[in-house]
């Protein structure tokens, strides 16, 4: 392969299309004149700048690619979907099992929209099924069916090689499946930036493994859909409503006083689903019958989010995990109300529970499943609400138990380092997820502002 060291690099181009502006890196190689255009000016520059690099470390370039021969990529010898499972068994080791999934669900869509047509009398959905529950699934993909594996074969087939990257146009439609619905609505800010996400991490180790130059996808301001963290205040439950549906689950003949601790328990302390059903008999630590402090305390140690078997590394459907955001091992204590504590008195001697078991088994003694107790809370919003409320987004997710309780606390006037720590979050989070929360407190801060301005207000009136 002949290489030389007669390179010479120039500035940037810009050229303007029917559609769009292009920038085009320019350079020559043993007099022989190369170009290539990029969609973004930071794209092209980021090329230039590995050029130059090149050149300055003494580095020979390939005489007939133009490009430096240590960092000439590979793109057009490796098929895009090889790829994409050699990035998903890198991955697979180190992810947690919620990672998993959102990758597996990216790189499946990814793929659809690279292939060059759908398989021939095959409904796409099979094919999004075996792309997400068996190609990009490390733990189950030696497993396929045979039908499924021949499908494989056929994707693998007809998607192209890396170097569809290297077109803006393809990653220009690529970005534009990926803010699409399959009904065609625009699909939710959090969805296309966490799938973006997962798409910047394949392209930073398609760079570290010498298949392509830079990262292909856009940059910079514009480039990313604006999310926010701040919950909807009309989610969220006022006393009367929570009293209801909380009596009413309480009253079901079967499994309702088990559940209604559970709620009741997300709905006074604040802990997230996956941290609740983690908890133990032994963490709850009950005060003496007679004292006159009957305030209770729970310890929180873990969480065991429900993510699906095919994810997990121990074969089952929940992960456990170490509490959000802090270090293995890390618990929190959360203060027990004094009513909460009636419920899980009752709620212990009823299901006879041993100091290791549950604090909220299942019907059957394991652990409490998800779809079991977002059908009890639907069935009793829909029993409870009126209709109108019903169909409205108060309370209409479990979680929603979570952002009332420490909404309440914020406007009792505890102070919000202390809600953070109760809550398990910091205090920046907290208040960009409920500083829009903190209603029905106009008068009060009214008040406070008349004893603010007592001096100023008669100086400006004189």
């Amino acid at each position: 392969m002949e290489t030389t060291y007669d390179v010479r690099v120039w500035q940037i181009e810009t050229g303007s299309g029917h559609r769009r502006v292009s920038y085009g890196a320019r350079w020559s190689v043993a007099g022989e004149r190369h170009r290539k255009t990029f969609q973004t000016y930071a794209l092209a520059d980021g090329f230039r700048a590995e050029l130059l690099t090149a050149t300055h470390n003494g580095e020979p370039f390939n005489v007939s690619s133009g490009l430096p021969e240590r960092r000439e990529p590979r793109a057009s010898s490796v098929g895009w979907y090889d790829f994409a499972v050699q990035f998903t068994d890198a991955q697979w080791p180190h992810a947690s099992a919620n990672h998993r999934k959102n990758t597996a669900r990216t790189l499946m869509i990814v793929t659809t929209a690279l292939m060059n047509r759908d398989p021939p009398g095959v409904h796409p959905r099979r094919v999004r099924t075996a792309l997400s529950e068996w190609a990009f699934s490390t733990g189950r993909r030696d497993d396929a069916p045979e039908d499924v594996t021949v499908l494989l074969g056929w994707v693998r087939r007809h998607t192209p090689t890396m170097d569809a990257w290297n077109d803006p146009a393809a990653v220009q439609d690529v970005l534009l499946v990926l803010g699409t619905l399959l009904d065609g609505r625009r699909a939710a800010a959090s969805s296309v930036k966490r799938h973006r996400r997962v798409l910047n991490l394949l392209m930073k180790y398609a760079i570290d493994c010498g298949v392509l130059l830079v990262n292909p996808l856009p940059k910079g301001r514009g480039s990313m859909p604006k999310t926010t963290t701040a919950i909807d205040r009309r989610c969220l439950l006022n006393p009367q409503q929570a009293a209801a549906l909380l009596c009413w689950i309480r009253d079901r003949p079967r499994g309702g006083r088990r559940l209604h601790a559970f709620f009741a328990t997300l709905y006074f302390t604040g802990v997230r689903p996956e941290e609740a059903i983690a908890l133990r008999a032994a963490d709850l630590v009950l005060p003496d019958p007679a004292s006159s402090d009957q305030w209770a305390e729970i310890i929180v140690h873990a969480a065991e989010p429900e993510i699906g078997r095919q994810w997990t590394d121990n074969g089952t459907s929940h992960e456990p995990r170490c509490l959000k955001g802090r270090a293995e091992g890390e618990t929190r204590i959360v203060p027990c109300h004094p009513v909460l504590v009636c419920v899980l008195r009752e709620s212990r001697r009823d299901e006879h529970l041993n100091p290791s078991d549950r604090l909220f088994p299942g019907e059957k003694g394991g652990i409490l499943a998800g779809s079991v107790y977002r059908r009890m809370w639907d069935h009793a919003r829909r029993e409870v609400l009126p209709q109108d409320v019903y169909e409205s987004l108060t309370g209409r997710r479990v979680y929603d138990l979570r952002h009332t309780c420490l909404t309440a606390w914020l406007k009792s006037g505890i102070p919000p380092a202390q809600v953070a720590e109760w809550g398990g979050t910091s205090v920046a989070m907290l208040f960009a997820t409920y500083a829009h929360c903190m209603s029905g407190q106009d008068a009060e801060l009214r008040r406070r502002l008349d004893g603010a301005h007592d001096v100023v207000g008669p100086y400006l009136a004189a």
